[in-house]
């Protein structure tokens, strides 16, 4: 048997077996700190008597089975994490007493005891495949059924599940019994257990289908920075839009949000009872941005309720259709019934520069992935799959109209409510509330992969006028579909020291050129911007007078999303070796500091940072990365006394921090020698601070115990193991490799911290031994480690600060000799990839071309 990785053909078998009445899942946390007791039944009906099939259930150890009264052996049916299943009835019931381990990976069933105050915590983590490490399953997300949770945990504890929270039943010696009632139908990645020593708050939603209960929890040494006034209010504005929009009164019978520690993932749909990291509680300051993006996931996860819990795939093949249309849903939200109503800018700054670059690499895939098991599917968690994804649909929405895509989505919630269903009956219901033909569309934009680039080309007359004007379109030869594009073209003019909007025309670009006669005879702007809107999805490129325009003064243009969409042009063009690094660097530099957009100016000077240390020459990194330093420290003295941009400025000063009169500024800012108007030094910002100095040698292992006694939390932990692992000496990195890669003891994000923390630039001698060791763990990470831990040290560990030639064929050798999970290469491609990226950005900053 191939164990836990399920394949579609598998699943659709077992799909047209199987239908399954209920769960009744009894649960005991009361047994040991490191298991816990798991008893499922599962009534279900099997269509072909006498038929053999499996059920799952992973790392288990099993007590007891029993298949329609008939006992088996676990020794002869349970292996590779499957429990064989044969000579079914047309009625069945499968019972599976067992003893299932507490997790630390943030898979299954978490367990968690706060340093701060030793109180327990635990939560569930399903999506993908995991709702089979705590209770036995048929995983796969088209047999859906009811579910009944028992749960017996110490009296005080809080419960939740995907019901509404019974009154405990007192058991005695300290124990109590919650029997929740049976959930709707719903699949098992959705299912949830949330129990521990949580603290509550409740309120209620009165919208016009009626009331909804509202519960917030999180972990006592966490109450005091829960703000939940403002959890509410963002939790009600986005069920009156939702139910509003969506024409479909919300599903469930109660909505809990749950902030919960050692979180994988943002946040996870499962039905009426929200995991979200607790890192959104926030304890010390933080700029606008976060609170923009905090929003957009709490209305991400609200919009899944409806998109992916109502209404779910058959298999994971349309996971980008739940995540794509959460994401447009959550911004499109943000945006119509919040405070945040320039989101869309921020999409453009942030998440779509990462669509960008995913799309770029050996690892793209389409939209629409072949996700022909579940491995494929767990690497497809990215990018392509939210970003992209969610720019496509706007581009959809722009392609049929927004009151013709609201009504095909109220049609298709209607017709398979608590059912499942493909994107062709999604499509079906857009095509008819639309009239479009959307089939040709789909296989365009959906089918296939890579990004296209959008070029203007024209010619100017004596006047200053267009004589001819066409929109260029390109694509690389391994993705050469060319798309249909709606985008707006901009022209703005510098008026009075501003750039201002002339006006747009808003037209359709198809095929290699189209020829755009509504602008022959306009007179040329200072700035002409294709996408203008950013309707579409594609790179697009700047002509020589417009780009000198953005060089000279990207901040004399009030438009944020055009600023947004002209910033991730120099971006692209910096990634693809057609902009100079330093210029870029400078570009930042010089219009930064008035950046409106929250993810704009908190999100770019990492890309700038990113331009210094990889993309520049070596010959005169330097040079460029002291530019960066000192630019960066202006910055930060010339920021308006307690502002956002000052509190970014002055982490991107510790980042960029490596000369002796800059980590003496450090220094200052930490012992309060050095005070700066408005700057407040709170916790996390003492941590950033001496993070850099830990990097560059100054902050030894009793100055970060002394920091962490100072905050004895899990997040000191983690920021404390991140700083020992940024140290520059081989006994730093050796412990850090140790943690990373080696011991299975670590928590999941104390593991990803020392992960993000252990390549850094200006260590090259100290990392250069890890090439090896990196290719040699590759081998086996995947199939050692899971998902969640291998999937970051891959991605992280690769010694991209170490970008040279060398590096890059000892790399492809690899690949080619290489027989590792297909899994792991993907992150080795994508390293690879970067790198040779960064060759050529060094050789177009060195002058080369």
């Amino acid at each position: 048997m191939p164990g836990t990785n399920l394949t579609r053909d598998e699943a659709q078998t077992r799909a047209r077996l199987l239908g399954v009445d209920s769960y009744t899942v009894e649960l005991d946390l009361t047994t040991s700190e490191t298991t816990f007791d798991s008893t499922t039944t599962i009534a279900f009906t099997c269509t072909q008597p006498g038929a053999e099939t499996f059920a799952d259930l992973v790392g288990a150890t099993i007590h007891e089975l029993t298949l329609n009264g008939r006992r088996l052996d676990p020794a002869e049916v349970y292996a590779d994490n499957r429990i064989r299943l044969t000579d079914l009835q047309d009625v069945n019931e499968l019972v599976v007493r067992a003893a299932c381990p507490y997790s630390r990976t943030g898979e299954g069933l978490h367990r968690f005891v706060d340093p701060a105050d030793d109180r327990v915590y635990t939560y569930t983590q399903f999506e993908v495949p995991d709702a089979r490490r705590v209770y036995a399953t048929f995983e796969q997300p088209d047999l859906k059924s009811v579910f009944h949770f028992h749960v017996t945990a110490p009296e005080g504890w809080a419960v939740v599940s995907n019901a509404p929270t019974p009154e405990p039943r007192p058991l005695g010696d300290g124990k109590a019994l919650w029997e929740f009632p049976a959930t709707e139908r719903m699949s098992t990645y959705i299912t949830a257990l949330i129990a521990g020593e949580y603290h509550a708050e409740f309120a209620t939603y009165r919208g016009k289908h009626g009331e909804i209960p509202l519960g917030h929890y999180c972990r006592q040494s966490l109450v005091e920075h829960m703000d939940t006034d403002e959890l509410v209010k963002m939790t009600c504005q986005g069920f009156e839009f939702f139910e509003d929009a969506f024409g479909y009164p919300y599903p469930f019978h109660k909505y809990d949000q749950l902030y919960v520690p050692e979180y994988n993932m943002g946040a996870m749909e499962n039905a009426g009872a929200v995991t979200l990291r607790d890192e959104y509680l926030p304890r010390s300051r933080q700029d606008a941005a976060f609170y923009e993006f905090r929003c957009s996931v709490i209305l991400h996860e609200m919009a899944h309720m409806w998109f992916g819990d109502l209404v779910t795939m058959k298999w994971w093949d349309d996971l980008w259709l739940n995540e794509s249309f959460a994401e447009w849903a959550c911004y499109h939200a943000a945006v119509e019934a919040t405070e945040f109503d320039e989101s869309w800018t921020g999409f453009t700054n942030a998440r779509k520069n990462w669509a960008l670059r995913q799309d770029q690499l050996p690892s793209t895939h389409p939209i629409a992935a072949d996700n022909y098991d579940l491995q494929a599917v767990e690497v497809n968690f990215d990018g392509i799959t939210y970003a992209k994804g969610a720019s496509v649909l706007k581009q959809l929405v722009a392609w049929v109209g927004l009151d013709n895509f609201l009504v095909g989505l109220r049609a298709y919630f209607g017709k398979h409510a608590f059912g499942n269903s493909e994107f062709s009956d999604l499509l079906s219901a857009l095509e008819k509330s639309s009239g479009r033909e959307l089939d040709s569309w789909a296989k365009e934009w959906l089918q296939t992969s890579g990004v296209n680039t959008l070029t203007p080309q024209f010619e100017i007359g004596e006047d200053g006028s267009y004589t001819s004007f066409s929109v260029l379109q390109t694509a690389v030869v391994e993705h050469p579909t060319l798309r249909r594009h709606r985008i707006g073209i901009g022209l703005y003019d510098d008026v009075n020291g501003r750039l201002v909007r002339r006006t747009n025309v808003e037209v359709d670009v198809e095929g290699e050129s189209t020829a755009i006669e509504e602008l022959v005879g306009v007179r040329q702007p200072d700035l002409l911007l294709l996408n203008d809107g950013d309707l579409t999805y594609a790179k697009i490129r700047l002509d020589e007078r417009s780009l000198a325009t953005l060089v000279g003064g990207l901040s004399r243009l009030d438009d944020s999303l055009a600023r947004a969409l002209c910033w991730g042009a120099a971006w692209d063009m910096t990634r693809d070796a057609e902009m100079r690094a330093t210029d870029f660097v400078a570009l930042v530099l010089g219009n930064i500091a008035v950046e409106t957009d929250a993810f704009g100016s908190s999100r770019i000077p990492g890309y700038a940072a990113q331009a210094a240390n990889n993309f520049s020459d070596p010959a005169t990194r330097a040079e460029l990365r002291a530019a960066w330093e000192q630019g960066v420290r202006r910055l930060l003295d010339e920021a308006e006394p307690g502002s956002d941009h000052q509190l970014t400025f002055t982490r991107s000063f510790a980042s960029a921090a490596h000369t002796g009169e800059a980590l003496d500024d450090l220094e200052g800012l930490l012992d309060g020698s050095l005070v700066i108007e408005g700057l407040s030094i709170d916790t996390d910002l003492r941590w950033t601070l001496l993070s850099g100095l830990a990097r560059a040698g100054r902050a030894d292992d009793e100055r970060i115990a002394e920091e962490l006694r100072r905050d004895n939390t899990i997040s000191g932990q983690e920021r404390a193991a991140a700083a020992r692992a940024a140290r520059p000496t081989a006994e730093a990195k050796a412990e850090a490799w140790e943690i990373a890669v080696v011991r299975d003891d670590v928590p999941n994000e104390t593991q990803r911290s020392v992960v993000l923390s252990f390549m850094q630039h200006g260590q090259d001698e100290l990392l250069a031994p890890y090439v090896e060791k990196y290719l040699e763990v590759a081998e086996t990470l995947w199939e050692r480690k899971g998902t969640q831990r291998a999937s970051t040290a891959l991605e992280f560990l690769f010694p991209r600060p170490l970008a040279s030639r060398e590096l890059l064929d000892r790399v492809s050798t690899w690949l080619q000799d290489s027989a590792a999970n297909p899994a792991a290469k993907r992150y080795v491609h994508e390293g690879a990839a970067d790198v040779e990226r960064y060759l050529a950005g060094q050789a177009k900053d060195a002058g080369e071309r």
